[in-house]
């Protein structure tokens, strides 16, 4: 079954998204706020596929809830939804480990869609971990293990959500190679992938925080100018 917890403090806006994921499938838990959510995924047994979040929350905002849900799963897909327009609250949402984020107002059709590409990505990230091969790939300090979905760092492991080990296997199976932002978009998130391609930009600089001893001067994961990015091997 495909599980999703909403989190929308307002009734009316999470009926709606609610109708129309259960139309479709989805078994829903519901969340009034960023509290109850992590109590019901906290006390939850079956777990959950996917979180869609709005942002303007009283108490704890959608902002904060991410972070706490990211810190439990680096699995769960998570959709950030807002009102707002501004760049920052979209890169904010991303760079706190958001997969993905939906401007308001949104059709039926677009949420959807949003939903159904993410899930997809986790339920293939899940099923790649049950059959990949053990063997690793290396690449200078950094080792890559496709059966448990890990990066390691000089031994040291790295968590990856699972759409940064899906950027970094990408750029792992092509060392040296640059790769276009379309090509990474149509990889990682799929080519019916509503969004734009900043996204790809915003992930590259969470996985440089992550694997880079200094992210503002990358060694490893470089952008090419007019391009997009390549991983250096050496």
């Amino acid at each position: 079954m495909k599980r999703i917890l909403i989190v929308e403090d307002e009734a009316a806006i999470r009926e709606f998204e609610a109708i129309n994921l259960k139309r479709v499938g989805y078994n829903v838990a519901e969340a009034g706020s960023g509290e109850e959510a992590l109590d019901i995924y906290d006390n939850d047994v079956e777990g959950f596929d996917i979180a869609l979040l709005d942002i303007s929350m009283p108490g704890m905002d959608g902002f904060a809830l991410c972070k706490e849900l990211r810190k439990r799963s680096e699995t769960l897909g998570i959709i950030m939804l807002t009102a707002r327009t501004q760049e920052m609250d979209k890169i904010s949402g991303l760079m706190m480990g958001a997969d993905d984020y939906i401007t308001k107002p949104f059709s039926p059709t677009e949420l959807l869609a949003r939903v159904d590409s993410l899930y997809r990505r986790v339920e293939m990230h899940s099923a790649k971990q049950a059959v990949a091969s053990s063997d690793d790939i290396t690449l200078g300090e950094f080792t890559l293990n496709l059966r448990r979905r890990t990066l390691l760092k000089s031994g040291v492991n790295i968590e990856l959500t699972q759409v940064e080990f899906q950027m970094i296997e990408y750029f792992f199976n092509n060392p040296d190679t640059a790769l276009d932002r379309t090509d990474i978009l149509n990889k990682v998130w799929g080519s019916n992938y509503f969004g734009e391609e900043k996204i790809v930009d915003v992930n590259i600089r969470r996985l440089r925080k992550k694997i880079e001893d200094n992210p503002s001067d990358p060694k490893r994961l470089v952008t090419v100018w007019g391009m997009g990015y390549k991983w250096n091997s050496h």
